[in-house]
């Protein structure tokens, strides 16, 4: 009787495991995350960025013509302590374009992580909330298509769902 009895408690678990299936969803990051308010906002603040630096490029250029310009006109009559400290001025501000050249698109990819790695955070959490929410473990991301298949039947669309999570209209595209 006793070894009947262990044998029922050690075999309740597996028979309540057999009675609720996993459950899977997928959704489409990408498609989703376009929608989102987030990523308008990142997207302008990026776009204001990017025209912030090239401003600030165009006016070095513009100074270093200038600059430029005014060297070649008084270089013949400039005693020659003062044609090399122009000639230096020149070369530190073209260096400093140079620089500027090569710095910008790590600050622009940056500050593209950033921002863009905030709006995938917020989308990730709606996503794990709407998951858990609704008993799934595992919800998959079709949008890149690293994954060739996913079953429609065996799988759940989470897209309106997140969607809704995330105050989106669900028929939104």
């Amino acid at each position: 009787m006793k070894k009947i009895l262990i044998l029922l408690l050690l075999m309740a678990p597996l028979s309540m495991f057999a009675q609720s299936a996993p459950k899977f969803g997928f959704i489409e990051f990408n498609s989703i995350i376009v929608l989102m308010p987030e990523y308008a906002k990142a997207e302008n603040e990026l776009s204001l960025f990017m025209q912030q630096c090239n401003k600030e490029y165009e006016g070095m250029r513009t100074e270093f013509e200038k600059k430029s310009l005014e060297f070649e006109q008084l270089q013949d009559s400039l005693p020659e302590n003062l044609l090399r400290r122009r000639q230096e001025d020149l070369q530190n501000l073209y260096m400093r374009m140079q620089q500027y050249e090569r710095e910008t698109p790590q600050q622009m990819q940056q500050k593209q992580q950033t921002l863009f790695g905030e709006v995938a955070k917020i989308l990730n959490d709606a996503i794990q909330a709407v998951a858990v929410e609704g008993g799934y473990v595992c919800v998959f991301d079709i949008s890149n298509g690293t994954i060739p298949y996913v079953s429609s039947t065996l799988c759940d669309d989470l897209n309106a769902k997140v969607k809704a999570k995330l105050g989106i209209s669900p028929t939104a595209k």
